[in-house]
């Protein structure tokens, strides 16, 4: 069901200094900062020849990454995404096996421009997991 690792996630306090590490120490393609309102972050990709690393920084009080960069002030992975052919498939056949989707269960248009959904980290060993039509 899940195709290609379409990106890491990792939170982080300054999105600044963060970009301009992957930038100027790695060497990467680094995208411009784009906020994401529906989400509540501001979100740097950085391009890599086999898939994308996602920076993710606060965007108003109520972002759920303001939330996390308090439990880890360092910041960290925040979650891992997956591509799918069929997000609605996707989903009805994770739920039919028990696993938890969350918010309403309806696809948000992510960063890309395409519907995502996310999964509850208890039924995936802890981590996160985005699923992104493509």
């Amino acid at each position: 069901m899940i195709g290609r690792l379409n990106h890491v996630a990792i939170a982080v306090p300054d999105l600044e200094a963060a970009s301009a590490q992957y930038r100027d120490t790695l060497g990467a393609k680094v995208g411009a900062p784009q906020d994401e309102p529906d989400h509540g972050v501001t979100v740097v990709f950085i391009e890599l020849p086999n898939t994308k690393i996602e920076l993710l920084y606060p965007l108003g009080e109520n972002s759920p990454i303001a939330g996390f960069l308090e439990k880890n002030p360092a910041g960290g992975i925040h979650h891992i995404c997956y591509e799918v052919e069929d997000i609605l498939s996707a989903r009805d056949r994770l739920q039919a096996t028990g696993a938890r989707v969350l918010g309403t269960g309806e696809p948000k248009i992510g960063a890309h421009g395409k519907p995502v959904l996310f999964l509850h980290p208890k039924d995936f060993t802890g981590t996160l997991v985005e699923l992104e039509q493509v």
